[in-house]
């Protein structure tokens, strides 16, 4: 048996799009650790998109706005794969059609979108799968490392990441009231993801974040992976209620000597 102890674990994960997620570098994963991986898209035409990179594994549909289709998710999984051993919660959606605004001027259907898709989804999700938990089951969502950074060009969504994150902590205290079933966050900085590359301004503040790090290179996609196979596994099993950051250091180094000088330096007068 391998460190992690996931042979013959059962485990959902929700929010595969493409090679680039960290849905599909999580489940690559715990496939080779010996897990069975369980997939939950968001539509059928996802379905249909993600067909070769998921043939021949078991994927449902499920549109987490619809919670019908959150109940019949948790029942059909349940019913064709019995007990889950763990659930990776990789979904989130903000609706910035119109650009990006002041926060203050935030749509407050989009608002209300993105918390039901992006950080409700989680409890609702997580209340129907309750039957078909094993006692000690691990539930692990994505999240981001500076939840205390107003990052302009992110919009309302830092605000609904950290909903996230304090739902996250009332579920683990909610449930241990009869289980033993284990709610985390894993927190990574910037990454380059398909979602991420629709931020406007994202590379620079990619670049800029990684300058930030410690060893001056931003976090890749199978660190990520990494982070959530264990939160995942037993050998986590200390950790309920918290949110792992994954940021080589960017939130504590704003005093970088090579960033406050590039940041100060005189511009040329003409």
């Amino acid at each position: 048996m391998g460190f992690l102890g996931l042979e013959g674990k059962k485990i959902v994960v929700m929010g595969v799009a493409n090679r680039k997620s960290v849905a599909w570098f999580t489940a690559k994963l715990l496939e080779e650790e010996g897990a069975t991986v369980i997939y939950s898209v968001r539509s059928q035409a996802r379905k249909e998109t993600t067909a070769k990179l998921l043939s021949g594994k078991p994927v449902y549909v499920c549109d987490v706005e619809n919670k019908d289709e959150i109940k019949a998710l948790a029942e059909d999984i349940g019913r064709d794969h019995g007990k889950i051993d763990g659930l990776v919660h990789s979904i989130a959606f903000a609706n910035y059609s119109d650009g990006f605004k002041p926060f203050h001027e935030s749509n407050r259907e989009d608002f209300l979108q993105a918390v039901t898709i992006s950080s409700f989804s989680l409890v609702e999700v997580s209340n129907a799968f309750k039957p078909y938990f094993s006692n000690n089951a691990s539930v692990v969502a994505v999240s981001i490392s500076s939840l205390t950074i107003t990052a302009e060009n992110y919009g309302y969504m830092s605000p609904i990441k950290a909903s996230l994150d304090s739902s996250v902590r009332f579920l683990a205290k909610s449930f241990s009231s009869d289980s033993e079933v284990r709610f985390n966050t894993v927190n990574p900085g910037t990454l380059k993801t398909s979602a991420s590359a629709g931020i406007p301004g994202y590379l620079e503040s990619y670049l800029f974040s990684e300058k930030l790090t410690f060893r001056k290179r931003a976090l890749v996609t199978q660190e990520v992976a990494n982070s959530i196979a264990f939160l995942i596994s037993e050998r986590s099993s200390g950790m309920n209620g918290t949110s792992l950051v994954l940021d080589a250091g960017m939130g504590i180094n704003y005093f970088d000597s090579e960033v406050v000088r590039l940041a100060m330096r005189p511009e040329k007068e003409s």
